[in-house]
């Protein structure tokens, strides 16, 4: 049995009050977290934005990467492949030559990307003052503890 206004479907949302992002949010089974969860990892983030301006190979996006395994990137091309964000292209040649691009739906993602780029870019000064904060703060009452035993 489900309460007025709950699907019986997962990651179907008819009925729910948007205004309370815990409706969807909580639940690992929530489709719009998994997509979320995918295109919000700091691989993909990275992946779709370098695919923005062409096509690039494996070895090239590896190259450009700081930090990523040859495991994470292969498994977070795929997932982005299956997800339509990027297409795989493989040339008959040897030895093999494959080719990632952004398909429309990752073309039309990257805009989102951008945008998440620039904010962060705009206000870097702000969060680092704030994590200066916070850490002062923190240290602040650490010793306030400490002293007081």
């Amino acid at each position: 049995m489900t309460e007025d206004g709950t699907s019986k479907s997962l990651g179907h949302h008819e009925g729910t009050d948007w205004n309370d992002a815990f409706q969807w949010d909580v639940r690992e089974d929530c489709e719009v977290r998994q997509i979320l969860d995918r295109i919000a990892d700091k691989w993909s983030l990275l992946v779709i934005a370098l695919l923005d301006d062409r096509t690039m190979r494996f070895t090239e996006l590896k190259r450009l990467i700081d930090g990523v395994s040859q495991r994470m990137l292969t498994v977070t091309l795929r997932q982005l492949e299956r997800d339509g964000m990027v297409e795989r292209t493989v040339h008959p040649v040897v030895p093999p030559r494959v080719d990632y691009a952004l398909t429309e739906l990752g073309r039309s993602l990257h805009a989102t990307v951008q945008s998440f780029v620039l904010w962060t870019e705009q206000h870097q000064e702000d969060i680092a003052a704030a994590r200066s904060r916070y850490d002062r703060d923190t240290e602040r009452v650490l010793d306030v503890t400490v002293a007081g035993r």
